[in-house]
């Protein structure tokens, strides 16, 4: 394939190489391989389980370490809340007043998540800012029928010259009401950071944001600081970071052409989170939380979800210390029943499947074999039971090469045409809720390279639209999925109580959203 120099200049600008987008390209061509699942990992089989006295003593370990080491919250948050309200942008399009209720339109649509919002309108966080809002531009808003009330209070939420809701991140939108005031999402982050991402004091917490979100984001920190620090007894020390363009993708044509846009230009797209790879490889701290930005809960529930965050923290500790003494014993003269005790912890503790030929190795060969698997990056996955919620779930997956891990996997990575994927999938106990603690530095205090530990065959292939004409896009391996897929691996299951997103508005009508 024949770029133009117009077309490797755009490429270049975008600090991408044209093998790169070759590649890329190659891969669109040969297709994205589907997983291998091999079997779910449930309770027993790749998922721990703690009972209380487990668990107050995991958590005594983290709370008893936590000074002694450096700490970072990542969270993703570049999320817009487009999304969010989907449902009423089509309400919005719709519904036609002159010629309907607002019930017969909810009835002859089974508009039900509809229904939900408008019964629990008055629940949400920034009701009343809404209403001052259309008071302003409607002192008779309190006379208007209940139809004409409704439609006025969506309005006012979407417009882009009213509110303009859905142009908010997701991070800076309200999310809790409290007594005196409501709160973001971001806020709320940073509360949580106090019970169990700080140490002496200090909160560190990262924010990957969309660049034009930056100053927004400042704002409401200037804002908080003081009384958020002051509550919390605790300093914050605030970082962000953006999508690197030269994670961006190229889009192709339904025939693997590169897609060009009514100018001839080139047209490139964000990769996904897996992009974020590159974020998370710029911090250099000793224990790393991952939590998504919309997960997050009210004050009262903030004690019980930090105890199981401290619990997974205290995990990677207890593994980590093991990790490196034997990673070290490794450097020195060793006998084959040491080799077999470090062979056997990996394959108890650390979920290693070894090779089925290791007890054949010569004592030199089970040394560098046994080094090459603990010298990896940690993680430590809380997995809530399977309940019908959304999101990947734990599985023993097989590559390419036949070397059998636990993976994070996402229902589109899986063949569900294949009788035998498929009953793995519908056997899945647990799923990902997206809540992992991260040790990123080997036994010598030296920083992983994490893109170095990236399988680039669990990429996404998706199909979207641009100027009405139908494209491909290419998403990276997902942050948690492939792009972590040569790490070491624990599943530790969690309860519910820890995963509270908010995908659609109506979410933040759920229990772990409101006060009362």
């Amino acid at each position: 394939m024949n770029f133009t120099q117009n077309d490797i200049n755009q490429i270049e600008k975008k600090g991408l190489t044209v093998d790169k987008v070759l590649s890329q390209i190659a891969l669109f061509k040969k297709g994205v391989p589907f997983v291998n699942l091999k079997s779910t990992a449930t309770i027993g089989n790749g998922i721990l389980a703690f009972n209380e006295r487990e668990r107050e003593d995991l958590i005594k370990l983290f709370d008893n370490k936590r000074d002694t080491i450096s700490i970072m919250k990542f969270v993703p948050a570049s999320g817009a809340a487009t999304r969010m309200f989907k449902t009423l942008f089509t309400f919005l399009k719709e519904y036609n007043p002159q010629k309907e209720s607002i019930n017969s339109y909810i009835n002859k649509n089974k508009e039900k998540e509809l229904s939900v919002f408008f019964v629990g309108l008055e629940k949400l966080p920034f009701f009343e800012e809404v209403v001052t809002k259309i008071h302003k531009s409607h002192p008779n808003y309190n006379e208007l029928s209940y139809d004409e009330q409704r439609l006025l209070f969506v309005k006012t939420m979407l417009d882009e010259n009213l509110l303009n809701y859905s142009s908010f991140p997701k991070g800076l939108l309200p999310f809790h009401r409290y007594r005196e005031h409501s709160s973001t999402a971001f806020e709320e982050h940073l509360f949580e950071a106090a019970e169990y991402a700080s140490s002496n004091r200090d909160a560190n917490l990262h924010f990957t944001i969309s660049e034009k979100h930056k100053d927004k984001f400042d704002e409401e920190f200037k804002y908080i600081e003081e009384d958020v620090e002051e509550k919390t007894q605790t300093k914050f020390n605030i970082t962000f970071s953006y999508q690197k363009h030269a994670t961006d993708t190229i889009a192709v044509t339904t025939t693997n052409e590169p897609f060009r846009d009514d100018n001839g230009m080139l047209v490139f797209r964000p990769s996904g989170h897996g992009a974020l790879i590159e974020n998370l490889n710029e911090i250099d701290t000793d224990i790393i939380f991952i939590k998504n930005i919309d997960n997050v809960v009210v004050n009262k529930y903030k004690g019980e979800v930090a105890k199981y965050k401290k619990m997974l923290a205290g995990v990677i500790l207890k593994i980590q210390k093991n990790a490196f003494e034997y990673e070290e014993s490794l450097n020195y003269e060793i006998t084959n029943e040491k080799l077999l005790e470090i062979a056997d912890f990996l394959s108890s503790k650390m979920n290693i499947v070894l090779d089925v030929n290791f007890n054949n190795l010569s004592l030199h060969e089970k040394k560098v074999y046994l080094k090459n698997k603990l010298n990896r990056p940690i993680r430590v996955c809380g997995m809530v039971k399977n309940e019908g919620e959304p999101g990947g779930g734990p599985f023993w997956v097989k590559n390419s090469s036949d070397n059998i891990s636990l993976q994070i996997v996402e229902s589109a990575q899986i063949d569900k045409k294949n009788p035998d994927q498929n009953t793995i999938l519908k056997n899945a106990t647990h799923f990902n809720p997206v809540d992992l603690v991260c040790s990123v530095k080997n036994h010598k205090g030296e920083k992983f390279d994490l893109t170095k530990y990236v399988d680039s065959n669990t990429a996404f292939i998706t199909m979207k639209t641009k100027t009405g004409k139908d494209l491909k896009a290419l998403e990276l391996p997902g942050l948690w999925n492939g792009s972590m897929a040569y790490w070491n691996t624990i599943f530790v299951e969690v309860p519910l109580i820890t995963f509270n997103p908010v995908k659609t508005v109506n979410d933040l009508l759920k229990a772990p959203h409101q006060i009362k």
